[in-house]
């Protein structure tokens, strides 16, 4: 039986405007309650523990400022909050960290990342390629260098991987492209279940949701590079979980009353 359970750490708040996010348009109507104003989301990273190697699944946001001029307004990273700070606060220290695993290289998942300097960094090889030379669309998401600013992710060693690999015992990733070209999530068994690290190819739980008067089997979401895999990998995700309990989102505000009264899962 396995002994990996996993541990949500949020590294901050992004802000964005749901209505435009996190669903997309055609939806609109059949979730009314959902806010056209902009509000936050907290950004989380998952810290695998129990097994041979302690294995981080992506390294979080940026300190405030950076976030809030060339991110997301007035996104923010309180005191404490930063990757390094909440391992600290657990009892680790990025030297402990044996493996990252990053769902994708968007500013948000990857900062921090130079201060890991005893682990293997996994990413999609198609990610990587992607994240050196963006279109100048994805410029910020990327933090290319032509915004003055640099890449968090440009000295790493990166161990480039693609279909579905087995990371460390009971821990494998797989291919869920289409919020970026090279994303993927992160499967992980405990005890409880196959808990999976979605990154950002699921927003919030209610993309898993159908709409039944549309015909659609998900809600798709509102930003995306593929609507066509962003909607296969959402299928995938969705047959591939026990439940929804299992699908643990970098921006689910839910999940912040979930580890309050359990910080650790599986």
């Amino acid at each position: 039986m396995t002994k990996l359970t996993v541990r949500p750490l949020n590294t901050g708040y992004v802000t964005t405007i749901p209505k435009q996010y996190l669903f997309h348009h055609s939806v609109a109507k059949y979730y009314p309650e959902v806010s056209d104003e902009r509000i936050e989301m907290p950004c989380f990273t998952f810290l695998i523990e129990g097994g041979e190697k302690l294995i981080l699944v992506d390294t979080g946001m940026s300190w405030s400022e950076r976030a809030s001029e060339y991110h997301h307004p007035q996104s923010r990273q309180p005191e404490g909050m930063a990757i390094y700070e909440q391992l600290e606060r657990i009892g680790y220290s990025t030297d402990d960290v044996d493996i990252i695993i990053f769902t994708h290289l968007h500013w948000d998942h990857c900062y921090y990342a130079e201060k890991f300097t005893n682990a293997k960094c996994y990413v999609h090889e198609i990610e990587y390629v992607t994240a050196f030379n963006p279109i100048p669309l994805y410029y910020k998401s990327y933090e290319h260098p032509k915004l003055g600013i640099g890449r968090q992710f440009e000295n790493l060693d990166f161990i480039k991987v693609t279909g579905e690999v087995e990371i460390a015992e009971g821990v494998r990733v797989f291919e869920t492209p289409g919020h970026s070209p090279g994303h993927m999530s992160v499967e992980v068994d405990t005890k409880k279940g196959k808990y999976i690290c979605v990154g950002d190819s699921v927003f919030v739980r209610d993309n898993l949701k159908p709409v039944p008067e549309m015909h659609y089997n998900i809600t798709p979401p509102g930003r995306f590079y593929d609507i066509i895999k962003t909607w296969k990998s959402i299928e995938l995700q969705k047959d591939r979980m026990k439940d929804e309990s299992f699908i643990l989102c970098c921006h689910d505000a839910d999940l912040e009353a979930v580890v309050k009264k359990t910080p650790v899962l599986g």
